[in-house]
């Protein structure tokens, strides 16, 4: 099958979360199981770090594109990248009038004014890149309101393109909380006529919303876990777009995002002072080991036997900050230490280094971003906290359990689907990986972190969580077979 995919990042390319891995991940999963992907990215040639090229070639293409915006035609020119040991052609999409900057998609938490323009453009230029290219495309793969014009752009203008008369068009939803709103002005930049301002296709409260237009296009719709799928369809979780996203339900599927085993693999992580496997992970020299490098490492008395909770996150109320911070007087009034790694919200930023300061035996917190700091922390901490208000799938969740760092959740959305709760069924059963509450409150939250407590201080107990959760199998492998289906049924 020939595939088309697209999105707005990719490592190692340019990131801002969780799409960058999972857009990546899916085109080598589906390239490894012998089709034929293509893949179309903007170029951020300021943000093109040399730190994770290692392995990549670049080579600038002839072919250019031309893209209609609003009463004048940008080009584009395309750079061609190439990775050692696959088969995935990558493209870069290359005009810096729209994507030599400083951000993806803004600075200082300030969306860029013309993004609709930007991302029109871009959605014109991936399919163009198809017809330039001699493609012939069965399936189109949009993500997220970035490529949300995608689906539309492909029935209403590109249709008569030899290279994409039979695809189909899917779009995967990775958080239904950035949908990519317009005022209606910013319609002409889209390529798409007034006709299509109504309530069925673009139109949301009178405005335009590129993420509904990709919904309302597409084949098909994905998401990024099963109970994402469900609770997208209510009003608590649905963003406004509930009502559209209920009235696709036949055609939205929930497929939960795998992770990269080589990556994610404490046996042999380079990042690591230390290596260990579901075998010997509590040897001396084994995760033991690795939890002391990272006591060190954030500056915490190096006690092997309190609890070290770990935090890899956005510091924004979607992630459960607020949370964490309303119990932090109790939660550091018991026997615990806790790291946090993390950048957002400039208010939990200065709240938290307080909390690191008021309590320097228990708490260490670093403002920022740093991959061997990330994977210091999955590996040295006891236990992973993911407190979220809403998770369409997460990533860290998984991470941990491959870590043998045992998950504290709550209940939703892919971390529902991905936490086993060591409820007294899931523990005699053998199934349990970690702790869960639903109800959104700081109470629920230390709750279920003084049950962790209680189970680490139960050794045999704690030993079960951590190895049933590191024999867990999180690889793409399954997960590529899952989008097939969903391909395969876009195009029937």
């Amino acid at each position: 099958m020939k595939i088309l995919l697209t999105a707005s990042e990719a490592v190692p390319f340019s990131k801002t979360g969780g799409l960058a891995d999972v857009t990546s991940a899916l085109a080598h999963a589906m390239s490894a199981n012998g089709h034929d992907v293509l893949l179309v990215l903007p170029d951020y040639p300021s943000l093109r770090s040399d730190d994770g090229w290692k392995g990549y070639t670049l080579t600038p293409l002839t072919e250019t594109v031309r893209v209609p915006i609003g009463k004048r035609d940008v080009t584009a020119k395309l750079l061609e990248v190439r990775r050692e040991n696959s088969n995935v052609r990558i493209i870069l999409v290359s005009c810096p009038l729209y994507f030599d900057r400083p951000g993806l998609y803004g600075v200082d938490n300030l969306d860029f004014g013309d993004n609709c323009e930007r991302f029109s453009f871009f959605s014109h230029a991936v399919l163009s890149v198809c017809q330039q290219l001699d493609f012939h495309a069965d399936i189109v793969h949009a993500n997220d309101w970035q490529t949300g014009l995608v689906p539309a752009l492909l029935d209403v203008k590109f249709r008569s393109v030899p290279q994409l008369a039979s695809a189909a068009s899917i779009l995967t939803i990775h958080n239904l909380a950035f949908q990519g709103v317009f005022p209606e002005h910013a319609l002409m930049l889209t390529g798409l006529g007034s006709q299509y301002f109504t309530m069925q296709h673009m139109e949301y409260y009178g405005q335009i919303n590129l993420l509904k237009t990709g919904v309302t296009f597409a084949r098909k719709i994905t998401t990024v876990s099963p109970t994402y799928a469900e609770e997208i369809q209510t009003a608590e979780f649905g963003c406004g777009l509930e009502a559209v996203l209920s009235s696709r339900k036949d055609d939205l599927v929930g497929i939960t995002n795998g992770i990269d085993p080589d990556e994610w693999n404490p046996a042999t992580d380079p990042l690591l002072p230390s290596h260990f496997n579901v075998e010997n992970w509590s040897q001396s020299s084994g995760k033991p080991a690795v939890k002391q490098h990272l006591q060190s490492e954030f500056g915490l008395p190096e006690r092997p036997d309190v609890p070290l909770f770990g935090i890899v996150s956005r510091l924004t109320e979607q992630k459960g900050i607020d949370l964490l911070l309303e119990i932090g007087e109790e939660f550091f009034s018991r026997d615990v230490q806790l790291v946090l790694l993390g950048t957002g919200n400039q208010e939990f930023e200065s709240q938290l280094e307080e909390l690191g300061r008021k309590y320097p035996e228990k708490c260490a917190i670093k403002i920022g971003f740093s991959e061997p700091k990330a994977h210091l922390i999955e590996a040295g901490a006891d236990a992973f906290l993911m407190p979220s208000q809403f998770e369409p799938c997460g990533l860290n969740q998984m991470y941990s359990q491959r870590y043998g760092t045992v998950p504290i959740v709550r209940l939703v959305g892919g971390l529902a689907d991905t936490v086993v709760d060591a409820d007294s069924k899931a523990v005699n059963e053998g199934v349990a990986t970690g702790f869960g509450f639903r109800n959104h409150t700081s109470q629920n939250l230390l709750d279920t972190i003084d049950r962790a407590c209680s189970a680490y201080r139960t050794p045999t107990l704690w030993k079960q969580l951590v190895e049933t959760g590191m024999r867990k199998d999180f690889s793409w492998a399954t997960k590529a077979d899952d989008y097939l289906t969903v391909y395969e049924q876009a195009r029937t």
